[in-house]
């Protein structure tokens, strides 16, 4: 198992208890009460390393080289109920990209979502998660098929960002995201979307406007990641733990800011920890939102959905100290800040 630096108490422990059971082969003592001693003190010091984890940190644990990526995810929600699809009908199949049809509990659901790699090879194959346009194509191709046989959709969102290569540029990297925004606002099937890594950009926001949008509880999302908001502010990556908190963009400043749904709770330690305690975590997560969205008529669901977006980015806005709160979007915040300046707003 790989620990980062803030695990080094817990990486200290294991090892101490690795070494009393070699002891103990080798004399044939029985150490077991010493074992259950030092896994208490394991708990406790998970339970306290996790209650006072920093945004930078929550950053580290959602990249964690252990933690479960997509395709470990369907595999468990699915079993050998998958059916993958391949390709945009364009250009090409973008690897960094996966989806398809899989069964969870006699439920019928298209699953997508984005595909980093455990190993370094399967990482350069995977492109680091980092769709091409031809991903994003191949998603919007998918949620389609997925409407036309009246299917719920599942999408799994771990990346850095969508590629940023001149190619993709070039083949209208921009504009395939912006399509499946728009798209996936008027799909006629619900739509669950669930930050399992990294949150990044446009890269994640690509298949990740949904009626439920879930975030597992040390994961991030945001318009920017840390250390590039860190080289752009300061010209330097030394400022990304600065830029992590600034950028509030852990689950808990994401729900306060009305931008997602709810958070899924991890295992002790992070969902490395214990990938099969976070799988059917998610799954029973994805069976309840899918019951209810599925009692909702369609119109009722995409209404529902269409405000959820547009009432983002509000702001309250109050005339004086007492009276009642406004709120306030768009076009007006500029106006209502200049009257707020002055001591009054129009009514």
């Amino acid at each position: 198992m790989t620990f980062l630096d803030f695990e080094k108490p817990v990486q200290d422990l294991l090892e101490e208890i690795s070494k009393l059971k070699k002891t103990a082969e080798k004399n044939g003592i029985d150490i077991s009460g010493a074992i259950r001693d030092l896994e208490e003190k394991i708990k406790e010091t998970r339970k306290k390393i996790s209650g006072s984890l920093t945004p930078w940190q929550r950053v580290q644990l959602s990249r964690h080289p252990d933690r479960p990526y997509t395709l470990d995810y369907i595999e468990y929600l699915t079993g050998k109920n998958f059916y993958e699809f391949h390709g945009d009908r364009c250009v090409k199949d973008d690897k960094a990209v996966v989806g398809g049809f899989g069964s969870v509990d006699g439920r019928t659901i298209m699953f997508i979502g984005q595909q980093k790699g455990a190993t370094t090879k399967l990482r350069q194959y995977r492109n680091f998660g980092m769709a091409n346009p031809e991903g994003y194509r191949k998603a919007l191709r998918l949620m389609k098929l997925a409407e036309k046989f009246n299917k719920p959709v599942v999408t799994l969102i771990d990346t850095p960002g969508a590629y940023p290569g001149l190619e993709a540029e070039e083949r209208g990297q921009a504009e395939a995201i912006a399509r499946n925004l728009y798209e996936m606002s008027q799909l006629r099937v619900p739509i669950i979307c669930i930050i399992i890594g990294e949150g990044a950009s446009g890269g994640a926001l690509g298949i990740a406007v949904g009626d439920r949008v879930l975030m597992l509880e040390n994961t991030w999302y945001s318009v920017i990641s840390p250390e590039s908001c860190s080289s752009i502010l300061w010209r330097s990556w030394d400022f990304k733990e600065q830029a992590a908190t600034a950028l509030k963009l852990t689950p808990e400043d994401m729900l306060n800011n009305r931008l997602i749904d709810g958070i899924i709770k991890e295992p002790l330690g992070g969902a490395h920890v214990n990938p099969p305690e976070i799988f059917e975590t998610v799954k029973q997560e994805i069976l309840k939102h899918h019951s209810e969205l599925d009692a909702l008529n369609t119109d009722e669901r995409i209404d529902l959905r269409i405000k959820k977006y547009c009432s983002m980015g509000m702001v309250r806005v109050g005339e004086k100290e007492g009276d009642e709160a406004k709120d306030v979007s768009g076009q007006d915040i500029e106006q209502a800040a200049s009257a707020t300046d002055t001591g009054k707003t129009d009514s």
